[in-house]
C-alpha cells in the first residue's frame, strides 16, 4: 500500500467534545480526508485509518453523545449515501489506538474500555477492523472474539487480508509499571517481531519522528524502522500538523485526531 497521493484532500468533518487542557470541555472537529495509494486489499474500495479519538459526539441518528469512534462508525453509511466514501462493506478500517473518553469529555488522559468502537465498526458492515491498543485503551482480544475474522487486535502479530499484510504493535515506550507502557528494549523487540512478517502496513500507536519539526515521535522507533521500513507505517499518540512523512523507502501517516480514507490512485 504505497502512498501515491501528494497530500490529504479534505472530505468532511465531525464536530465533537473533548477534554480541555486545564480542565473542562471544548469543541473540536475531527477532519476526514482522502489520500491516494497504489493498491488496496482485494474486495476493498478504501481503507479508513484513524486514531486518538478521545472525545464524544452525537450519532447522526440522534440520542446522547457516544464515544467519538462509535459516532464515526454511525457516520460511515451516511457519508457513503452522500457519495463521499465507499459503502461500509467495501471498507477496511485501521485503528491506531486511544479511543476512550469519559462520558462528559472532561478529563484529559483518562483510560477505559473501547471495545464498543470496534463492535460499532463491524456492526455497520466494515469488511475488516484491524488495529492496536493505545496507552489509554482497555481492551483484550477475547472481547472481540465473537466478531470473528472481521476484527483483529494486533500486538506483535500480523494478519493477511485481500493480499495485504497488516502487522501491529500497541502501547508506548515508558515505565512498564504503568498501564499501556513497555520498556524501550521490550517495545523495540516486539516491533522487530512484527517486521519479520514483511508487512505492507505497520500499525503502531507510538511511531517514529517525521522529517519536520512539527512531526514528533520516538527517535528509537525511527532508528529501528529506518532500514526496514514498510511501504506504509501508520501511527498516532502525538499530533502532526503535516500528517505525512517519508521513512526509508516508505511513508509514515500520522492520524492523531484525524480520519484518512486511503483510495486507489495509481502512479
Amino acid at each position: 500500500m504505497r502512498i501515491t497521493g501528494r497530500g490529504v484532500e479534505p472530505v468532511t468533518e465531525v464536530t465533537y467534545q473533548r477534554a480541555r487542557s486545564g480542565g473542562g470541555t471544548e469543541t473540536a472537529r475531527l477532519a476526514v480526508g482522502r489520500l491516494g495509494v497504489e493498491a488496496l486489499p482485494s474486495g476493498c474500495d478504501a481503507v479508513l485509518v484513524t486514531g486518538d479519538l478521545q472525545g464524544v459526539a452525537p450519532s447522526p441518528w440522534g440520542g446522547p453523545p457516544v464515544l467519538l469512534g462509535v459516532a464515526l462508525a454511525d457516520y460511515l453509511p451516511v457519508w457513503a449515501e452522500q457519495g463521499l466514501i465507499p459503502p461500509s462493506e467495501r471498507l477496511a478500517v485501521v485503528l491506531v489506538g486511544d479511543l476512550y473518553s469519559t462520558t462528559h469529555a472532561d478529563r484529559r488522559g483518562a483510560s477505559g474500555e473501547v471495545a464498543d468502537v470496534w463492535w460499532a465498526l463491524v456492526a455497520v458492515g466494515c469488511r475488516l477492523v484491524v488495529g492496536v491498543a493505545g496507552n489509554h485503551d482497555v481492551i483484550a482480544s477475547d472481547q472481540l472474539a465473537e466478531l470473528g475474522p472481521a476484527a483483529a487486535l494486533l500486538d506483535g502479530g500480523w494478519i493477511d487480508h485481500g493480499g495485504v499484510r497488516f502487522a501491529g504493535v500497541g502501547s508506548i515506550i515508558g515505565d512498564p509499571r504503568r498501564s499501556g507502557r513497555r520498556s524501550e528494549p521490550t517495545q523495540l523487540a516486539r516491533i522487530g517481531a512484527a517486521l519479520t512478517a514483511d508487512p505492507a502496513v505497520l500499525v503502531l500507536h507510538e511511531g517514529p519522528q517525521g522529517e519536520g519539526n512539527d512531526q514528533p515521535g520516538h527517535p528509537a522507533i525511527g532508528a529501528h524502522l529506518r532500514t526496514q521500513a514498510p511501504a506504509l507505517t501508520v501511527c498516532g499518540h502525538v499530533h502532526w500538523e503535516t500528517p505525512l512523512a517519508r521513512l526509508g523507502a516508505g511513508h509514515v501517516l500520522n492520524v492523531d485526531g484525524r480520519a484518512i480514507v486511503l483510495t486507489r490512485q495509481p502512479d
